[in-house]
């Protein structure tokens, strides 16, 4: 036993282990030291000051990171401290303490990246113009470089050799990081043309998204649906494919409203003299009626023209007079834009579903719910009067159409 505990007592490798021990608690005392002195006077500063990045910087834990930096140079300097070690039990341990503050200071600059991205965000003018994307190549680039600096120091190598040896792996690489490359090309494009922005409106519905952009990355643009639900579309995608971005509607001010209502074409006809005057007696309707009489009564006396032959005369219709009233009404609506932007009311071609009347014009309110409001009440009136101008609706047949159809069924007995 006694010759076993000197063989020990001799063993260089359990004094190396008894003094790296020794340094290893050096190194825990001064990083809790350092966690509760320097990040707690840190953490005071910036709830302190009335600026926003300081608290964007602890929040994002760089300060914490940093933290580690101080039992690492403990490591690094201590362990020379004991002369019985070996050179190259010294050699490994340095290089390991040095490897651990590349690593951290990779970890450090990326939560940096992270922080400065919240605080761009936080600027409205520069919201809609996302940086994320660009972060994320710069941190994968910064792990790439700490990854090939850690292998440089623990294999104590010039890095210059590791990077001469990528040559012969760029096939490999460009496989591995296809898209890595073309989701960075794309965010280039993406914001070089200002395709998108946080909170734009987009469509593509053969991803099925169809909602509002809340994430802006390098690999993936998010899509919340309007049923909130979440569509996640590769980066690349949005270049390679078309979408319908509706920012310049919003933009703009105006969105526009495209819809027509099909008319009976059976209850078209010729107007009488006594609906002429009761329609001249309509403020929307007085100005179109008085200049058509002036402008038929000069058409009405030209050549050859036979006043007893109803072909030859041209009279006013129910179905001119009533799009002469939808346009009026469109002119004195005070949610429809009334310059700079198309106004008509137009008939469509006729066909088995009676003659459409199509109303294109711009609401004044880009707010969906408003927009769809002042479109519902445009419609609603439009709707309720067209049995004014002797007119009707042109609907399918429903099972109650055929019901009314039906013969009457015979009692029995009734021969």
């Amino acid at each position: 036993m006694e010759e076993m505990l000197a063989s020990l007592q001799d063993s260089e490798f359990l004094v190396e282990l008894g003094g790296l021990s020794i340094v290893m608690l050096a190194a825990f005392a001064v990083y809790f030291v350092a966690n509760w002195a320097f990040l707690r006077a840190i953490r005071r500063l910036a709830s302190a000051t009335e600026t926003l990045w300081d608290d964007e910087l602890v929040r994002a834990g760089v300060f914490s990171k940093l933290a580690y930096i101080a039992p690492a140079f403990v490591v690094y300097y201590g362990i020379g401290f004991f002369a019985d070690f070996s050179e190259t039990f010294v050699d490994h341990v340095r290089r390991s303490a040095i490897a651990f503050m590349i690593v951290i200071g990779a970890l450090a600059l990326t939560s940096f990246l992270a922080a400065g991205e919240r605080i761009y965000d936080s600027h409205e003018e520069y919201r809609q113009q996302p940086i994320k994307s660009y972060l994320q190549v710069v941190s994968i680039l910064i792990y790439l470089l700490a990854g090939l600096l850690v292998l440089s120091v623990l294999m104590n190598r010039s890095p210059w050799i590791f990077v001469s040896g990528i040559g012969a792996m760029t096939a490999v690489l460009l496989l591995v990081f296809r898209d890595t490359i073309l989701s960075f090309v794309a965010s280039l494009q993406i914001a070089s043309n200002d395709m998108i922005r946080v909170g734009d409106w987009i469509e593509m519905p053969d991803l099925g998204a169809d909602g509002d952009v809340i994430e802006v990355a390098l690999h993936t643009v998010k899509v919340q649906n309007w049923d909130k639900t979440i569509t996640t579309i590769p980066t690349h995608r949005l270049i390679s494919e078309s979408f319908r971005n509706w920012r310049g509607m919003s933009a703009s001010g105006g969105r526009r409203i495209k819809r027509s209502v099909s008319l009976d074409l059976q209850s078209v006809r010729f107007l009488e003299d006594a609906e002429i005057e009761r329609f001249e007696k309509w403020s929307l309707l007085s100005d179109y009626i008085k200049r058509k009489r002036d402008e038929l009564a000069q058409a009405n006396v030209g050549p050859g023209i036979d006043p007893s032959v109803s072909a030859d005369v041209r009279r006013l219709t129910n179905l001119g007079t009533f799009r002469a009233w939808i346009w009026a009404t469109l002119r004195n609506h005070p949610k429809i834009h009334q310059a700079g932007y198309t106004l008509l009311v137009r008939q469509l071609p006729s066909g088995p579903q009676g003659v459409p009347i199509e109303v294109y014009c711009f609401a004044n309110d880009t707010n969906w719910i408003a927009y769809e409001d002042i479109q519902a009440d445009l419609f609603d009136r439009i709707l309720a009067m067209v049995p004014e101008f002797d007119l009707r609706v042109y609907q399918e047949p429903s099972g109650s159409d055929f019901q009314g159809l039906a013969l009457p069924v015979r009692s029995e007995g009734n021969g």
